[in-house]
């Protein structure tokens, strides 16, 4: 593969880019290696002059993120998952047929250039293991039987599984048009920003306050504090920021990806109404690289927004009320899924997490006040201002109001997004799966990801909330619950567990 480089392809993005700071590096990147396939030193010293950063600063952002690459590659990039859930599904079978029918073994290129294959970890699509990425498209439930219709991009696209009820936050996903603003108001979209604005931004806070939302990626900070922590930070609203976590990399997690992809302007809605509530104008979703379906429609859903006037100047009608988002891509770390390091990476750095204190409230983004929630938590927000609180409470337990999202995966029959009110025992919730599949026992259930716990089959009749979590001793997480059943090899597990953490260890 020859390694001779043509700037001249460079230069509509030069001129782009030209003006831009730092923060612009990682989209930079990402559009520069679109055109080459990689990033080769005279592009990286290219971008250094642009945006005025250090060519060893550059060099140090693209070792660091794994999607980036400083040696040639193929214009076709397949990745496979490899991490636990996949393999529970069978992932080993298709991996054979697939390294057999390509000749490769994984970090490796074809001679002719045709093609690069790797096996990553945890691509968030654990419901539709075995799966993997062919450039940009996913595919799942994939088999050995499939590996030439995947090689040339013929298989479906994989949907959101969604179950339970009452779905309040997961209503419209699978159901709207992903990238019609109209067929999205035809839903009832933007019928809870317009209640918002009638409301001031005080009351907004108390009702969050009331509703005992916690932080739903697995840190339990109550959101209506985080409001109004920010809110009453010194700085005026364009000194501040709102930044949803849509970077859900836990081995496990796949929750927020069903939104993101079928229903992006709820997002844009929800953040929208938190930023009315507390007061920022600039808003930030910063999605994981895996996810490149759900960053472009993202991107869609806010330039659609904006051009309906739902972001912008004066939103809604609404005097002195500004706000817009930006949308900005990862690039395969896991540890941006950490608030502070996540700051890092949209400033255009390593991601590595800062020192706390401060905390991003007063010291986040830019070192400018910052509110950042996980998407689940943004539509949980929206969920009760829809509702209203008193149907919220009804939900639940009394220390565990509303519903929360349950990634179930591995050996149970429907593996999906469960949208239930906390109380739920785990066992009930593998029964409403539909079970062990052959009525197998279950050997053990990992609860809140990979760093959570196993617990054994005679744990499993305790509720699903944060008081009996706490009790017994088991992380929610970011809701991760992953069923092992008799014929696993947990020892396996545990040492994928424990190579995905030496990997992504910073």
């Amino acid at each position: 593969m020859t390694t001779s480089v043509d700037l001249t392809l460079l230069e509509p993005l030069l001129a782009q880019y030209n003006g831009r700071s730092r923060d612009a590096l990682l989209p930079f990147l990402h559009d520069a290696q679109a055109l080459y396939g990689w990033l080769p030193r005279p592009v990286q010293e290219a971008i250094s002059r642009t945006l005025r950063v250090p060519l060893a600063d550059i060099h140090g952002v693209v070792e660091f993120y794994t999607m980036f690459y400083n040696e040639p590659t193929a214009k076709r990039v397949i990745r496979v998952c490899d991490d636990m859930a996949c393999r529970l599904a069978g992932s080993a079978y298709f991996i054979e047929a697939l390294e057999t029918r390509l000749g490769l073994q994984s970090g490796q290129t074809s001679p002719n250039g045709s093609v690069t294959y790797e096996r990553v970890p945890c691509l968030g699509m654990c419901e539709h293991g075995p799966n993997a990425l062919r450039n940009d498209e996913p595919a799942g439930h994939l088999t050995p039987d499939d590996v030439n219709n995947f090689l040339v991009g013929a298989h479906p696209e994989p949907r959101i599984q969604k179950y339970g009820g009452p779905l309040l936050k997961l209503a419209r996903a699978g159901k709207v048009i992903p990238w019609s603003l109209n067929d999205y108001e035809q839903h009832g979209g933007y019928a809870t920003l317009r209640k918002a604005l009638a409301q001031t931004p005080e009351e907004i806070i108390t009702t969050l306050e009331a509703s005992k939302i916690l932080g739903r990626g697995g840190a339990m900070f109550p959101t209506g504090l985080k409001w109004r922590y920010t809110r009453s930070a010194p700085g005026t609203p364009a000194q501040k920021h709102l930044v949803a976590n849509a970077d859900e990399s836990e081995p496990g997690t796949f929750k927020d990806r069903g939104l993101l992809e079928e229903d992006p302007f709820s997002l844009v809605e929800a953040m929208t109404i938190a930023a009315y509530a507390i007061g920022v104008e600039n808003g930030w979703i910063f999605i994981r690289g895996e996810y490149p379906r759900g960053y472009r429609r993202l991107v869609t859903a806010v330039n659609l927004a904006r051009r309906a006037g739902y972001l912008g100047q004066n939103i809604l009608g609404k005097e002195g009320f500004n706000f817009d988002i930006e949308v900005r891509l990862g690039a395969g770390a896991y540890i941006c899924g950490e608030e502070t390091a996540l700051f890092e990476a949209i400033e255009g750095k390593r991601g590595f997490p800062r020192i706390k204190p401060p905390f991003p409230t007063t010291h986040g983004l830019f070192q400018q006040p910052t509110a950042i929630n996980n998407v689940e938590t943004l539509a949980a927000a929206m969920s009760v201002l829809s509702i209203g609180l008193d149907e919220w409470l009804k939900l639940g337990t009394a220390e565990s109001p509303g519903t929360k999202w349950f990634c179930l995966s591995g050996h149970v029959v429907r593996p999906g997004v469960y949208e239930l009110p906390f109380g739920l025992t785990i066992r009930e919730l593998i029964a409403m799966a539909g079970g062990v599949p052959d009525g197998k026992a279950i050997q053990a259930v990992l609860m809140g990801g990979a760093a959570g716990v196993f617990l054994p089959p005679d744990k499993l009749d305790v509720p699903l909330s944060y008081e009996s979590a706490k009790a017994n001793n088991f992380p929610l997480g970011s809701g991760v619950i992953m069923v092992f059943d008799e014929t696993a090899d947990l020892r396996h597990a545990l040492y994928q567990l424990g190579h995905f953490f030496a990997h992504e260890s910073c």
